[in-house]
C-alpha cells in the first residue's frame, strides 16, 4: 500500500492555501486535525467550515472536504483543507500531517498516481503539465482539449485496428487448414495509409505546438539607427532598451517575453548588422547571426529597415542573412517621416512587408495582426490535436516510418511475418505514447518536470 502523502497545491502568498492530502489515511488524517462547526458534518465531496487544530492551539478557520476513493483524481482517498493564505498556518499544517505519518509529496506525484491507478494515460497526464504552465489562454485550452482524452482515445483506436490487423495476420498464418478469411491487401493498406497521414499531420503540427506552449523566438534584427531596440520598446509598452541616435549603442541581445493575443513572444533585440572595424561590436553582431540563424527555422524573425532613407548596403546584408528564413517580417520603420525607401526590393524578398513608425507606435496593430497570421495562432484545432512535447513527436514520427514501412511491403508483396513486425512496432510505439508500454525511468523522468502538489 502507498504511503499517504501530503502537499500544499496552491502558488505561495495568495488569499487561500489548499492542502492536499491523498492516500488509504487520507481520511485519518483529515480527522485527526479538521473539526466541523455546528451541526454541519464533514459529509463526503461537500466543502465543510471548521477549525484547525494543531497541538491543542486552534490556528485557522478553514474549510476542507473528503473525497472518498476511487471517484477521485489520483484514484486513492483524498481530502483538501482550504486554510487561509497564511505560510505560517499551511506550514504548521503539513508538518501536523507529517508528525501523523504522511509524507511529502514529491513533483508530480499526485498526476503520477492518476497515472498508475488508470486515471489518466501518459498522454493526458503530460497535458495536466502543460495546463499548470500554460502562459495563454490558447496554450490552457488546448492542454484542456487533450486532457479531454479526444487524441487519447485516437490513438487507443488506431491501436486496436493495429492489433485487429495482426492478429488476422497470425490467424492466417498458424492455423492454415481452419479457412480463415485474408483481409482484402487493398483494406490494410487504405488503413495502414490514412493512419500514417494522420499522424504525419500529428507530427508536423509540434512546432506549433512547443511554440504555444514555450513561446515562439522572435528575433529584431537591422542595421544600426534602424528603429530595433523603439520596436522592442514600442511592443512592449515600456522603455526596456536603450535607445539614441548613436550608431552601436546596443551591443548584446536584449530579451524580453511579450504576449500577442494567444501567441508568447520570445523578444531578442540585437547589435546593428553591419562591417566593423570595433572588436566589442564585431562580438554584437556575430551573436545577432547567431540569433536570426537559430531563429529562422523555428522563431520569427523582424528585419528593420528605415523607411527614411534609402536602401544601404547594410540594409542588404540584412536582407542577405535572412532570405531563408521560415518566418520573416520586413518592417519599414520611420513611417511618420518622408518615405525614401524603394519597397521593391523589399517586396521581392519578404512575403510580408509591413510600414510604421515604432517611435509614434502607429502601424503596431498591423504588426501584430501579420505576426498573428504568419503563426497560424487562430487556426488551432479544437480536439487538442497538437502535439506539444519531443517525446511525444519524436515516438509519433517512429510509428509513422513503421507504418511507411509497412505500407511499402505490402505494395512489394513482402511476406506476411515482415508485415507484422512493422505493424506490431507501431502498436508497441502508440502505447509507449498514451503508457500502456513505458519504462520506469521514462515515467520518473515525466513527472519529475511537474511542480510539487500537482
Amino acid at each position: 500500500m502507498a504511503q499517504t502523502i501530503a502537499a500544499l497545491s496552491t502558488a505561495p502568498g495568495g488569499a487561500i492555501g489548499i492542502v492536499r492530502i491523498s492516500g488509504e489515511q487520507a481520511e485519518e488524517y483529515l480527522s485527526a486535525l479538521f473539526t466541523p462547526i455546528g451541526k454541519c458534518p464533514l459529509t463526503p465531496r461537500m466543502l465543510t467550515y471548521g477549525t484547525l487544530t494543531v497541538h491543542g492551539q486552534v490556528i485557522d478557520r478553514p474549510m476542507a472536504v473528503f473525497f472518498p476513493a476511487p471517484a477521485t483524481y489520483t484514484g486513492e482517498p483524498m481530502a483538501e483543507i482550504h486554510c487561509h493564505g497564511s505560510s505560517a498556518v499551511l506550514e504548521e499544517a503539513l508538518y501536523a500531517l507529517f508528525e501523523l505519518g504522511a509524507r511529502q509529496a514529491q513533483p508530480g506525484e499526485f498526476t503520477r498516481r492518476a497515472f498508475l491507478n488508470g486515471k489518466l494515460d501518459l498522454f493526458a497526464a503530460e497535458a495536466v503539465n502543460d495546463l499548470v504552465c500554460a502562459q495563454s489562454v490558447q496554450a490552457a485550452a488546448l492542454a484542456t482539449a487533450q486532457l479531454g482524452g479526444h487524441i487519447s482515445t485516437e490513438f487507443s483506436k488506431m491501436r486496436e485496428k493495429l492489433v485487429s490487423m495482426c492478429a488476422q495476420f497470425l490467424a492466417v498464418i498458424d492455423y492454415p487448414d481452419e479457412e480463415i478469411e485474408d483481409l482484402p491487401l487493398s483494406e490494410m493498406h487504405q488503413t495502414l495509409d490514412e493512419m500514417r497521414d494522420r499522424l504525419a499531420t500529428l507530427c508536423d503540427s509540434y512546432q506549433r505546438g512547443r511554440a504555444l506552449r514555450e513561446g515562439l523566438p522572435c528575433v529584431i534584427v537591422g542595421r544600426p539607427n534602424a528603429g530595433k531596440s523603439t520596436l522592442l520598446n514600442a511592443l512592449l509598452g515600456y522603455d526596456r532598451a536603450i535607445v539614441t541616435n548613436i550608431a552601436g549603442t546596443t551591443r548584446d541581445t536584449v530579451e524580453e517575453t511579450l504576449r500577442l493575443g494567444g501567441l508568447i513572444l520570445r523578444l531578442q533585440d540585437t547589435a546593428g548588422l553591419r562591417e566593423t572595424d570595433d572588436p566589442v561590436e564585431q562580438i554584437g553582431v556575430c551573436r545577432a547571426k547567431d540569433a536570426v540563424t537559430l531563429a529562422k527555422e523555428t522563431g520569427v524573425v523582424l528585419a528593420v529597415f528605415d523607411g527614411s532613407q534609402p536602401l544601404s548596403e547594410d540594409d542588404r546584408l540584412v536582407i542577405a542573412q535572412v532570405r531563408d528564413a521560415k518566418r520573416a517580417v520586413a518592417v519599414v520603420n520611420k513611417s511618420d517621416l518622408l518615405m525614401q525607401m524603394d519597397l521593391q526590393e523589399l517586396t521581392d524578398s519578404f512575403v510580408q512587408v509591413v510600414r510604421l513608425s515604432a517611435k509614434q507606435r502607429e502601424g503596431l496593430d498591423i504588426l501584430t495582426d501579420t505576426l498573428t497570421d504568419l503563426t497560424g495562432i487562430r487556426d488551432l484545432p479544437q480536439d487538442g490535436g497538437l502535439i506539444t512535447n519531443l517525446r511525444q513527436a519524436e515516438i509519433l514520427s517512429h510509428t509513422r516510418e513503421n507504418l511507411e514501412q509497412a505500407c511499402r511491403q505490402l505494395k512489394a508483396g513482402f511476406a506476411p511475418d515482415a508485415i507484422v513486425y512493422e505493424i506490431e512496432q507501431a502498436i508497441e510505439s502508440l502505447g509507449r505514447v498514451t503508457g500502456a508500454y513505458v519504462q520506469e525511468d521514462i515515467v520518473d523522468y515525466i513527472f519529475s518536470n511537474f511542480c510539487v502538489g500537482k
